[in-house]
């Protein structure tokens, strides 16, 4: 059944614009730096672009979070533990970023991270986000089929001609998310292309910062300007096997990464050290799962995980499943 549209006039373009009457009629675009990647993790900076229905910028707002723990890869977001002393707390801004995301759907490059920081934060201030849906720029890009050669927000910019200012603050990939997506949406409009839009439920599992790390869970970083060792220790848990679909992932299970991913890949594979999982530079058929955003892309990797039947899972499944890691033995 055809979208029922209505003709507009793209005002920068000067090109008619058959809008789809079922697109949302505002959008929050949304950025969030944080500590880690973990349950336990906390924002230490937001920033939001609201749109109108065609993508035009209304406003925007910026805050630095006080994460009340260590800020952990500071060398990615640049915010020091003095710099965020001063700050407010999240339940000091949340009904200021709430009034910002209401009605709204939110918008973010690799969605789900987003979501997932923002609900958690809600519902350690004991409330609830006014988010129902949020639609991924990621998804979206696929949708359009567009030639990116990755998924990172840099290419995404690079391919609509807009200029990232300063990478991994909150404020500037917002403003480079809103330009970006714009030409987006009226690409998807003018070709009748359904959003991805997914609902965004509220989260009621989270974690305070655990005093020893827990299996599945990211321990706190230390110091000001922490950054991962590229040497890492061997894994000292014995390989189980290949994953299965449905089944959590198994300390010991060897993880390999293939192609860009949207969160700083050095962080997705500290996650996984330290989850007890081991970080494999190749593929081989004691592989036991490779995560890849581009399953269909012919490097060696995907390649041979294809010969050999690895299981592949995108980015943001593996995210999901670093929330809870089997021990060793069960």
């Amino acid at each position: 059944m055809p979208i029922s549209s209505v003709t507009m006039l793209d005002d920068r373009t000067t090109a008619e614009t058959t809008w789809p009457t079922a697109y949302p009629q505002g959008y929050a675009v949304v950025d969030v730096e944080t500590t880690g990647l973990a349950r336990d993790d906390r924002i230490v900076s937001a920033a939001v672009y609201r749109l109108d229905a065609q993508g035009n910028v209304e406003d925007h707002w910026y805050t630095l979070v006080n994460p009340q723990r260590d800020p952990g890869p500071v060398w990615i977001h640049g915010l020091t533990s003095d710099v965020l002393a001063g700050a407010p707390l999240f339940k000091d801004i949340a009904e200021e970023f709430a009034g910002r995301l209401a009605d709204r759907v939110l918008v973010a490059h690799n969605a789900i991270f987003d979501w997932q920081m923002i609900a958690r934060e809600y519902a350690r201030a004991e409330t609830t986000a006014p988010v129902r849906q949020r639609l991924c720029t990621i998804a979206l890009s696929k949708e359009l089929n567009l030639p990116l050669p990755n998924h990172k927000l840099e290419s995404l910019a690079a391919h609509f001609g807009v200029v990232q200012q300063r990478a991994h603050h909150a404020l500037d990939d917002a403003r480079v998310l809103a330009e970006a997506f714009r030409p987006s949406l009226h690409a998807a409009a003018q070709g009748g292309v359904r959003l991805p839009l997914l609902e965004c439920r509220p989260l009621t599992e989270w974690s305070d910062s655990a005093a020893t790390p827990r299996v599945g869970h990211q321990a706190s970083y230390r110091g000001g300007s922490w950054r991962p060792s590229r040497k890492r220790p061997p894994c000292p848990h014995p390989n189980p096997g290949r994953f299965e679909d449905g089944k959590p992932l198994k300390q010991g299970m060897r993880i390999a990464f293939s192609g860009d991913t949207s969160v700083e890949r050095e962080l997705l594979e500290d996650r996984a050290v330290e989850a007890g999982l081991h970080v494999a530079t190749s593929v081989s058929r004691l592989t036991s799962l490779l995560v890849t955003n581009d399953p269909d892309s012919a490097t060696s990797k995907t390649v041979k995980a294809k010969s050999f039947g690895t299981p592949v899972v995108d980015e943001a499944a593996f995210t999901q499943l670093l929330r809870d890691v089997a021990p060793a033995g069960d």
